[in-house]
């Protein structure tokens, strides 16, 4: 009797162990498509977090009531976050001024006439010079404008008072030839002009000098070797452009 009391034993204990779970299965549950099935089902049935006392109608009416509109405003359904509410099958007050300006200011020709100063033009109004203007108020402006024209001819410039010495413009006027072309006549022993035209702090100064010197028939301080008539690097052509 001990033999089959042995063999018995073992058939009871594995009776008692749990089932081992299908390889496709998941930790903690049947297996991995009914997990996905049931986390699908379970977001869709979650709601969405509402905090308490939040209402898309009075943010609506609290709109309202910074624009003005707070005793004509109705809380409307459905409404759209931040926009202000309009009651369903009302139209919008056409008299309200564009862009969000208080009620009590009305536009007139594009601008707001609250803020209109008095003796600001409005030349650029196309609204207000056609109410006032017409082709012939145009036409009679235009002729008297011809007969006020007048044509001022150029004078002679006035001479600057104290100025004393030769005058560059008048001489360059006075000229027609180009530099380098001789006209008077030099000795040759006028020494280095480049160095005496250092000594000068433009060509326009040493002209004046040269000039003041005898120049152009006599070149004493030796400015101009060439006997052109013009001392050092000086240019008469810029005094010739009209």
């Amino acid at each position: 009797m001990r033999f089959p009391a042995l063999l018995l034993f073992p058939l009871a204990v594995a009776a008692c162990a749990p089932p081992v779970p299908d390889s496709g299965a998941g930790v903690g549950f049947q297996d991995y498509n009914s997990y996905v099935r049931d986390r699908e089902l379970a977001a869709s049935r979650a709601q969405p977090i509402v905090p308490p006392g939040f209402s898309t109608d009075s943010i609506g009416a609290a709109i309202d009531r910074t624009d003005g509109q707070g005793a004509a405003s109705q809380p409307s359904t459905g409404a759209v976050i931040g926009a202000p509410s309009t009651p369903q099958g009302a139209a919008l007050d056409a008299n309200r001024p564009r862009g969000g300006a208080p009620v009590g200011i009305k536009e007139e020709s594009g601008e707001m006439a609250a803020l209109r100063k008095p003796g600001i033009s409005d030349e650029n109004d196309f609204a207000a010079v056609s109410q006032r203007e017409t082709i012939e108020s145009d036409r009679a402006r235009i002729d008297r404008n011809r007969a006020q024209y007048q044509v001022v001819q150029p004078g002679a410039l006035p001479v600057r008072p104290g100025a004393q010495g030769p005058n560059i413009v008048d001489y360059a006027l006075a000229t027609s030839h180009p530099r380098g072309t001789q006209l008077y006549k030099r000795s040759g022993f006028g020494g280095n002009a480049a160095a005496k035209c250092a000594g000068y702090t433009s060509p326009d100064l040493a002209q004046e000098a040269f000039l003041a010197k005898g120049g152009p028939e006599r070149d004493r301080l030796g400015l101009d070797p060439d006997g052109d008539g013009y001392a050092c690097a000086w240019d008469p052509s810029p005094f010739r452009l009209r």
